[in-house]
């Protein structure tokens, strides 16, 4: 494996905001947390905070190959405590509270990529998709995506956005998107609070492919729109190379002293 596991203010930072909810709370146990960098953290106690959050930034990378081992003890607690506090603390315009989430594992999680993989089935006897590709590039990937130890299908909710249109017809074609950045916060916190839990993590898109299949074999509200879909497990393999574009042409910083 080209990942390993240390302690560090990782782990004090996520234990801190796994355990701020008074309804429930989980026994404090030695967790080991993966670091592809070796940035250290030097900054004094108070800019501390600051430095973690840097470092969660720089270890969230997209790892696609993944297995079923828990990287860490009572696993399926601290993924749900983590989702609970996504869902609880991450914002929304307006305070629509419209995203979904839905978590699936072990067994549950299999059953998606069946799904998936039943779908593109169809697409291939239709012809849409080759035998060629189908057998060499998407059935493998679709396959190592089973591989992992979970998924978590992010989803919108139309009816807590609706109201919000009809009491705001100025900002009505503003809110779906709104809605889509609100997800979208939803899926970082959660790709980086997996990775902090020591679980690497990749995000798909195979909707609208999936949509009608998901929502049957979990009676989930049809009306609910799937955004998308992350795949975690443990890491297997360290993150492929990502070139970085100069800073310089992507952040402009006006007024500095």
């Amino acid at each position: 494996m080209a990942s390993h596991f240390t302690k560090s203010t990782l782990h004090s930072m996520t234990r801190t905001a796994l355990n701020t909810t008074k309804t429930r709370a989980f026994p404090c146990q030695t967790q080991l947390t993966r670091q592809f960098t070796n940035t250290p953290i030097t900054k004094s106690p108070a800019k501390m905070s600051t430095s973690s959050l840097i470092s969660l930034a720089q270890n969230r990378r997209t790892i696609y190959t993944l297995g079923k081992t828990a990287p860490i003890q009572d696993a399926e607690s601290k993924i749900e405590e983590l989702v609970n506090q996504a869902i609880l603390h991450v914002p929304s315009s307006f305070n629509t509270q419209s995203t979904r989430l839905v978590v699936l594992l072990h067994g549950e999680h299999d059953k998606l990529w069946d799904i998936a993989i039943e779908a593109f089935g169809g697409l291939v006897e239709s012809g849409k998709v080759s035998k060629e590709m189908w057998e060499n590039q998407t059935l493998p990937k679709l396959k190592g995506f089973q591989a992992a130890y979970g998924t978590v299908l992010f989803f919108e909710d139309p009816a807590h956005i609706k109201p919000f249109q009809e009491k705001f017809p100025a900002f009505k074609d503003h809110f779906a998107p709104w809605a889509d950045h609100s997800n979208a916060m939803h899926q970082y916190f959660l790709w980086t609070g997996l990775e902090a839990l020591g679980f690497g993590a990749n995000l798909q898109h195979y909707n609208p492919l999936i949509d009608a299949g998901v929502a049957k074999q979990w009676n989930l509200p049809t009306e609910w729109r799937l955004v998308a879909q992350m795949v975690f497990g443990s890491p297997e393999a360290g993150p492929g190379e990502k070139v970085q574009k100069p800073i310089e042409e992507r952040v402009k910083i006006f007024g500095k002293l």
